[in-house]
This record gives C-alpha cells, structure tokens and sequence, in this order.
C-alpha cells in the first residue's frame, strides 16, 4: 500500500492489486464528512438516539473516527452501536503514519479516539465511548458477515463497482436490506446507474444527492416506512 495527499491534505492509501485509492483524491475526508456525516449520521441521530450502524468497508477507520468525533460533540445523549466489516485490514504500522487527526483542527484534540479505534480486538464489543460509541469488527466479507442486528444506518464504502464488482451485486442490497428497520437509510458516494436500479429493484427508495467534491452525484437509499421486518 501507498500513503498519497489528496486535495484537501488528508491522506489516502493506494492499493496496487486494485490500481484503486481509497477514498477520494479530491479529498478524502471531505467526502467522508459529506457522504457519510452530513448525508447519513446527522439526519439519522436527529430522529433516534440510539441506533445500529453498519460499515461496509472499514479501511482506514476515517468513516468511524469522525462518526465519534460528531457524535461526541453534536449528539453527545446519543449510543451508536457501529458494526464494521474489513476482510483485509490495514497494517498498524500504515495506520500510525495517516494524518486525519492532524488535519482536522476542529476534532485535534479527539486524536487518541483514532488510535483506539485500530487497536480494540475484532469481534468483540468495544466500549471506545461508554455510553456513545460502542464497537464491533469483522475481519469477513459482506457475503460472509452474519449479523445478529437490525441496523437504521448503512455506510457503504466498498471500493468503486469497476475494481470490486462482487462487492455491488444485487444479493447483497438484498442482504442489507433485510437486516434494515423499516426507514432505515444506506449512504454511499456510488451513483451509478445500475447500482440505483438494483437497489429500486431490491425494495430500497433511491434519492441522488450533490456529490463530494469530485462528483456530481451520490445515493441516499431509505427502506420504506411500512416495509416489513
């Protein structure tokens, strides 16, 4: 793997077998915060306070630590249950060199939340915040993952659909949707076109949002209210 800058300074890792980066090269936590925060985290602590959230693709850890660093400011009543899933974790000693708790001179101070995150066991529950963030990683597949949850948040941050076609088959929308509550809502910065029917076909109500920087578009998908359990 390969540390690379992105356009807001925030680092990005390269994978050579993909011929991928892992997030945006616009800028990497500035589509996190826009996908995942403000599109997904936000709208849904506003409704509950107590939620389950699944993450298809840890990777870096980006996406969780700033879920706890806005949840620890903004929603600091609120228990989020974060599931993740990676099957090929990132090495320590690449993530100790990543820069995210430097750029950001709003969430500096919560640097050892970041740490914290890459060093509690997997498939364990993980208390990283008593009573606000509680974690669980799965070193499996989304095909492989066998949840015992209901989830009313999905972050799915898979790598693009031309480098990991498996990842965006229409089984696993499926998959997700099953152990979605009804009103639940999945986030992604993907927007194609086959994606967004598979999902319609599935059951999901597909909405394109204005993308990061970078992108026109992303998807915000809501199982409907009276769908059932």
């Amino acid at each position: 793997m390969e540390i690379r800058v992105t356009h807001d300074g925030s680092h990005t890792l390269y994978s050579p077998l993909l011929n991928e980066n892992y997030h945006s090269i616009h800028g990497a936590m500035d589509e996190s915060i826009h996908v995942f925060i403000e599109a997904g985290l936000k709208p849904v602590l506003q409704d509950k306070k107590g939620i389950y959230l699944l993450e298809v693709g840890f990777g870096t850890g980006l996406n969780a630590w700033l879920s706890i660093c806005n949840i620890q400011r903004y929603f600091p009543e609120h228990l989020v249950s974060y599931v993740a899933i990676e099957p090929y974790p990132v090495p320590a000693e690449i993530i100790s060199q990543l820069n995210y708790t430097h750029v950001s001179s709003s969430f500096a101070s919560m640097d050892s939340l970041y740490s914290q995150l890459h060093e509690v066991p997997w498939e364990k529950e993980s208390k990283i915040l008593k009573d606000q963030f509680h974690l669980r990683k799965f070193p499996v597949t989304l095909t492989d993952f066998k949840p015992y949850w209901l989830f009313d948040l999905i972050y799915y941050d898979a790598f693009a659909p031309s480098k990991q076609p498996e990842m965006w088959e229409k089984a696993l929308f499926q998959k997700i949707y099953d152990v979605t509550v009804p009103g639940g809502m999945l986030v992604t910065y993907c927007a194609k076109g086959q994606f967004k029917r598979d999902l319609k076909e599935v059951g999901w109500e597909v909405e394109s949002l204005p993308g990061p920087m970078g992108k026109r578009e992303m998807t915000r998908a809501i199982k409907p209210i009276t769908a059932p359990l």
